[in-house]
């Protein structure tokens, strides 16, 4: 069975309202449509993830139990808020401990997320989701995710505008159809990475 995890990289902490929580869960709920079993959403900042580019920065560090579940989940959905133009920078935390992965391998001598596919969520007030998802896909390429077709959803309010996510009365034809067509494509090529690209 197909699984995928959420990584929800929002500067707020649980349990607050999160717009990047509300676009994560829609695209988790598309998938699921697909067939594909949910791991659910971890919100990284409610965890002591240390800075470094090492699987464990010791002193308490907790990206160690984050990093068990990507390893487990076939599809991976990193999810970030814009800020100022860019990505989060708990969405670069995790860029840079994912940095680790690159000396990892498996029994065939193959990065150890090869076989694994991955999509990206972005969402903001302002622009800035096309430079945020290039640089995303870049990263997540580089140590061994396979990217879909299509593989991006994010929403950017208009601009000067001061609206959130959460706060439109219902989804926008334009963000459903997108969320509809990242699942459906991250489910079909998760399953044939599985398939017949078993990782060793």
């Amino acid at each position: 069975m197909t699984s995928a995890l959420v990584l929800n990289c929002t500067l707020k902490p649980s349990p607050a309202d999160s717009s990047t929580h509300k676009l994560a869960g829609e695209v988790a709920a598309a998938l699921n449509e697909q067939g594909v079993t949910l791991d659910g959403e971890i919100r990284v900042v409610d965890f002591d993830v240390r800075p470094g580019v090492e699987k464990d920065m010791g002193g308490g560090d907790q990206w160690p139990q984050i990093r068990s579940r990507i390893l487990t989940a076939d599809i991976l959905v990193l999810a970030t808020p814009t800020w100022m133009g860019h990505h989060s920078s708990v969405a670069a935390r995790v860029l840079e401990r994912l940095d680790a992965e690159l000396s990892e391998t498996d029994a065939e001598g193959r990065p150890i997320l090869f076989g694994k596919v991955a999509l990206v969520v972005v969402v903001g007030n302002e622009d800035g989701a096309h430079k945020i998802t290039a640089d995303l896909f870049q990263a997540l390429n580089d140590v061994g995710y396979t990217i879909p077709a299509q593989a991006a959803v994010y929403w950017n309010g208009e601009a000067m505008h001061t609206t959130d996510y959460l706060e439109l009365p219902e989804v926008p034809e334009q963000v459903a159809s997108a969320t509809a067509t990242a699942a459906r494509n991250a489910a079909h090529l998760a399953q044939l990475l599985r398939t017949n690209y078993p990782t060793g």
